[in-house]
């Protein structure tokens, strides 16, 4: 597939690094496609680099890797991505009295406001539950670990599925978009464990049978 990763932080970087080697055509859609750090994810990951929309334009799938105060902007300046596959990996967190949490939810979600941002796009919330440690490599963990997965398109979310499972997860879905006031309260689990609790960012969640 042809995957566009909008934002080249820690997640964006990962994700890359985690698709290397799978098959997929990725290209890293960055404000500034020439600078020194972007350059080194691309040609560590050989991925192509372009404006985000640039990237954006051929992309089979576009994957939003950003801080969540960056993404409303960052979408509307992508252009129309009527019937695209957009995945939505953000969590909103902001800063409250009680440190670091989500902004939103019961009554919304981050992919709910994404998905009305881009009302004819194809939404799928996931990559949001863990650390970007995880998406560039989770082959040493004893379990495969999962991944779960919310969105209105069942096509969508079945090639959402596929790149899930390049990246080592079990997919599973949990439902429609509104599944995503479920899964960042549960991406904030791993975030409270992780940099909280003191468990660190090597492991992930995984579903046992």
């Amino acid at each position: 597939m042809r995957v566009a990763i909008i934002g080249t932080g820690n997640v964006g970087g990962a994700i890359a690094h985690g698709l290397k080697g799978k098959g997929h055509v990725v290209t890293l859609g960055a404000r500034d496609p020439e600078s020194a750090e972007v350059v080194a994810i691309a040609q560590a990951t050989t991925a192509a680099r372009a404006t985000p929309r640039q990237a954006a334009e051929n992309a089979d799938i576009i994957i939003l890797a950003l801080p969540w105060g960056a993404v409303e902007t960052a979408v509307d300046a992508l252009g129309d991505l009527s019937g695209r596959i957009v995945v939505d990996c953000t969590n909103p967190l902001g800063r409250t009295p009680d440190g670091l949490a989500l902004t939103v939810g019961h009554t919304a979600s981050g992919g709910e406001m994404v998905q009305s941002w881009l009302p004819g796009a194809r939404v799928v919330k996931t990559l949001n539950q863990v650390g970007a440690e995880m998406m560039a490599d989770n082959s040493a963990l004893a379990h495969r670990p999962v991944m779960f997965m919310a969105g209105n398109d069942d096509a969508a979310k079945s090639a959402v599925a596929q790149l899930l499972t390049d990246l080592g997860f079990e997919p599973l879905d949990a439902g429609d978009i509104t599944r995503s006031r479920l899964l960042e309260p549960f991406g904030m689990v791993w975030i409270n464990q992780a940099l909280m609790r003191g468990k660190g960012r090597s492991w992930a969640f995984a579903a046992v049978s």
